[in-house]
């Protein structure tokens, strides 16, 4: 929950529209200032006071007890010019919520953490367990001295500007290992417990079995994921109580499945008992991974627990990422946080060069040239199968003749793969245009070099016997002359000479052009590969300079009944 806390009117007006913004994550605090900040501080994972720094700095300084516990406190000024990171930037996410209520308000947000400040990702905000000298990495990262990365488990991780060896390291790994003098050691959630148990074992013994088989195999508690187990067993208390106590959640299978998992060790016991012969081992191993501790029993006599250990590496993470029409201020913020997740960025050079500025300190750049897209594809998702977080880009929206085509024909699944939406060509050329696709409509590439032109031609046909209105993508090249014409001509064989056609050159960009004309006059030649080229179905209009299609016919039909 977020503590609201105004002080004067004006306050109390930017308060209100955030709270009407967020009415189940905020709740406001009347009375007294003081009075309202201390409980706020007490109740919430975060404040936000719209109240002079100065005197939020007094109100809160004599709560403060730990950076890992303090609530995030974020201050916006009388005027709602500046929602600033006060207190709790990382560990009460102050940074992400001062970005946040920049948004909702209209405020600029103050961010003057170091590492947000150079555009570092902080080792304690990549949401595993860090320890050792995490402070002095961090500083030998801002101060740019080689930090090596010693990555003994595969996990994708944010950009981070590291070397093959230096005085610093960060290490990746699940080992039982005590961080050296100049190491921050990171703790991905990389191993599966698998825990079987009879009915009413204590939580102390199945926790024991647990704790005794990680520490006597090298292995770190802080990097469990999960226990998990049978169905049957899903509300065993003694299983519960240790998943609680570890801070994981517990995961459960049918039986049927776990019957069908190969192991090691399996016994006629489990199988008489809830219809599988293994249950620790075949639920840690169910969904593949590496055996690190085959099946072991509790110490107790008798034994009322099992586990089971297996270390299953971190899944790649492909984001396919739509950059939208050219813009800066159309490149969406999922985009522009996908791109400062990814370590790698594969593009098209053009497209690397837009956003060039947006990555972080450490991402490495795979850039290639026009006509590799399937190259790319497979970089990329070769990339992500080690096990990196990858941003694949292209222009528009990247399910729109871009890259996730490709991408997805080539992944597997073995790597997560995320789609982030982009405003296409045809979007941002409908808004300059007015409102052309305000009806049924379809967009069609005229490009020959993937498509056979005889199924390119037949789908304008039907285009344009459906009286759908058309937007035309690659519509003509120095190479490709007579495809345009072409295709105008099997529309204006559905059409009237005067039907609007928008034609819109770079749309979003510096060097954007525009105009309407119609089917009759439209000179291909006039047209290139940076166009789109917009075709309104029989119920498009012209209305002062803009082009419209209504959303019915009855619109069409009111307008020839007057005439």
């Amino acid at each position: 929950m977020i503590g609201l806390i105004s002080a004067t009117a004006a306050g109390a007006a930017a308060r209100d529209r955030l709270a009407a913004a967020w009415p189940d994550r905020t709740r406001v605090y009347d009375g007294p200032v003081g009075d309202a900040v201390r409980r706020a501080f007490a109740e919430c994972e975060q404040l936000v006071c719209f109240l002079a720094a100065g005197a939020v700095v007094r109100l809160v300084a004599p709560l403060l007890g730990d950076k890992a516990t303090d609530p995030g406190v974020v201050c916006v000024d009388e005027g709602g010019r500046y929602a600033v990171s006060l207190v709790g930037g990382h560990g009460g996410g102050a940074n992400d919520l001062a970005r946040e209520v920049g948004a909702v308000l209209g405020a600029e947000p103050v961010v003057t953490t170091a590492t947000d400040a150079v555009g570092i990702a902080g080792l304690d905000t990549l949401g595993l367990p860090v320890e050792g000298a995490v402070a002095a990495v961090s500083r030998a990262l801002l101060d740019g001295e080689p930090v090596a990365l010693r990555a003994e488990v595969a996990w994708p991780l944010p950009p981070l500007p590291v070397a093959e060896d230096g005085p610093y390291a960060i290490r990746v790994t699940d080992r039982l290992v005590e961080p050296a003098e100049r190491e921050a050691v990171l703790r991905p959630p990389t191993l599966v417990v698998g825990v079987g148990a009879s009915k009413g074992a204590p939580v102390a013994e199945v926790l024991d079995v647990i704790e005794t088989a990680l520490r006597d195999a090298g292995l770190s508690a802080r990097s469990v994921a999960e226990l998990a187990t049978v169905d049957a067993k899903a509300e065993e208390p003694g299983i519960v109580g240790a998943a609680a106590r570890l801070g994981v959640p517990l995961v459960t299978y049918a039986a049927e499945e776990l019957a069908r998992v190969d192991v090691p060790n399996p016994s006629d016991a489990p199988l008489a008992a809830v219809g599988t012969p293994s249950v620790a081992e075949a639920a840690a191993l169910v969904r593949g991974g590496e055996l690190l501790v085959p099946k072991r029993k509790s110490a107790a006599s008798p034994a009322m627990a099992t586990c089971a250990v297996v270390r299953r590496p971190g899944r790649g993470r492909l984001a396919v990422v739509g950059l939208g029409p050219g813009a800066r201020d159309l490149l969406t913020p999922r985009a522009k946080a996908e791109l400062e997740r990814a370590s790698v960025l594969v593009g098209l050079d053009q497209y690397v060069d837009q956003i060039r500025d947006l990555l972080r300190p450490g991402t490495r750049i795979l850039e290639s040239g026009l006509g590799a897209e399937e190259e790319r594809a497979r970089t990329a998702v070769a990339e992500a199968r080690e096990g990196r977080a990858v941003a694949l880009i292209g222009s528009g929206d990247a399910g729109v003749y871009a890259m996730a085509s490709p991408a997805l024909a080539e992944a597997s699944d073995d790597i997560d793969v995320i789609g982030v939406p982009g405003v296409t060509a045809a979007l941002a050329a409908g808004a300059i245009l007015g409102a052309p696709l305000g009806h049924d409509h379809v967009s069609i590439s005229l490009s020959d070099l993937h498509t056979p032109w005889e199924v390119i031609e037949r789908r304008v046909r039907a285009a344009a016997e459906a009286d759908l209105v058309v937007t035309f993508y690659n519509p003509r090249s120095r190479g490709r002359d007579w495809q345009l014409p072409k295709a105008l001509a099997i529309l204006a064989g559905h059409r009237e000479p005067t039907t609007p056609v928008g034609v819109v050159r770079n749309a979003s960009r510096p060097d954007e052009s525009s105009r309407l004309t119609t089917l009759g006059a439209l000179d291909p030649a006039t047209v290139d590969m940076m166009t789109v080229v917009t075709v309104g179905n029989t119920a498009t209009r012209e209305i002062a300079g803009r082009m419209v299609t209504p959303r019915g016919y009855r619109w069409q039909a009111s307008q020839e009944d007057a005439q």
